[in-house]
């Protein structure tokens, strides 16, 4: 088998090289990668002291700040910008590992923390999991574990595409610069379609992995659903050291159901409504967009009132056909006991 390329440049997954346990450990180089991003990187307005500021963490990124210096920034939103960084860095440095960072997000950390920061430490964390991978659908169907989708469903296929890259060819066609002024002085474009991931197709997936410009087929019976099953059970069995199973199922119809967890907060509303026998709208209804039968191997971690029983996941999009998962849900909301 040939060798696969390495993806997912931009997860940072190169600056933590695993340690001896296997987890990804906080660097020097990670911290350092987040002080060239826009909201921290200098720019022509910044004063004095924030350029000293930028300058001292990236000599040393763990240095510590006075608050006395970030107080005497003169643009108030690069000074929040710091503030909430400098906050994360300091939970990272103290979790040791992303992993265990992560793990503190998920748990309610004490400050406020951007969706984004979450979203980058799962990118990192999913690109260790499927570091031996060799199934692109696996590795498209774990992008929704940190990216948005856009929901496309037309004569009952379910196709998911990247946000971001939805938005920005809807502003610029995929032109560039070229195409935001031919969309600003309204000049027609060429249509640029997204390419849909399938079996014969998906070994492409690898030299473009950093461009999440690939649709995926989340339809019943299609290989894009199983991917994304394989996926999610590999997340629950890194974190949580528990080997499971799960399947996609049309319907529930389970007179002892139990125990559910949503995977984005659509689906957990949905679903703990139908659990309390109350009906949904019908628009609701047609947002669901898959369900999942999650069954644990080794029941003696289950609590006992739900040993025995199947757990039913859901994943569904708002009203704006916006799938915004949240992969934490699998790791909190699961019926297992308490270890220690």
């Amino acid at each position: 088998m040939a060798a696969r390329p390495d993806f997912w440049i931009s997860s940072g997954y190169g600056l933590t090289p695993p340690n001896a346990e296997g987890h990804l450990p906080v660097t020097d180089a990670l911290i350092s990668a987040y002080l060239s991003r826009p909201e921290l990187a200098p720019v022509a307005e910044s004063c004095a002291i924030e350029r000293a500021v930028h300058a001292d963490l990236m000599e040393n990124p763990r240095q510590q700040i006075e608050t006395a210096r970030l107080d005497a920034f003169e643009d108030q939103d690069a000074r929040y910008n710091f503030e909430v960084f400098l906050n994360f860095r300091d939970l990272l440095v103290q979790a040791g590992t992303l992993e265990a960072a992560y793990r503190k997000l998920v748990q309610g950390p004490a400050f406020p923390v951007p969706a984004l920061f979450m979203d980058q430490l799962a990118h990192a964390v999913m690109r260790h999991i499927l570091n031996a991978e060799q199934n692109p659908l696996q590795a498209r169907a774990a992008e929704l574990f940190f990216r948005t989708q856009k929901v496309t469903v037309q004569d009952g296929q379910i196709m998911l595409a990247d946000q971001e890259t939805v938005d920005r060819y809807a502003t610029t066609g995929g032109f560039g610069d070229l195409g935001r002024l031919l969309v600003e002085s309204k000049t027609a474009m060429p249509q640029v379609d997204l390419d849909v991931l399938t079996e014969e197709t998906a070994g492409s997936y690898w030299a473009r992995s950093d461009r999440f410009d690939t649709v995926l087929n989340l339809t019943f019976a299609q290989p894009g659903l199983d991917a994304f099953c394989r996926v999610a059970e590999k997340w629950i069995a890194y974190f949580l050291d528990v080997e499971c199973r799960i399947h996609p199922v049309q319907s529930i119809r389970d007179e002892k159901w139990v125990w559910h967890t949503g995977l984005d907060a659509e689906s957990s509303a949905l679903l703990n409504d139908l659990y309390h026998g109350k009906e949904p709208e019908e628009a609701r209804l047609t947002r669901l967009l898959s369900l999942f039968r999650l069954e644990i191997k080794n029941q003696d971690a289950v609590l006992e009132r739900v040993q025995g029983r199947p757990i039913y996941l859901g994943l569904a999009m708002d009203d704006t056909n916006t799938l915004r998962m949240k992969p934490q849900n699998l790791l909190v909301n699961l019926p297992l006991n308490e270890v220690g």
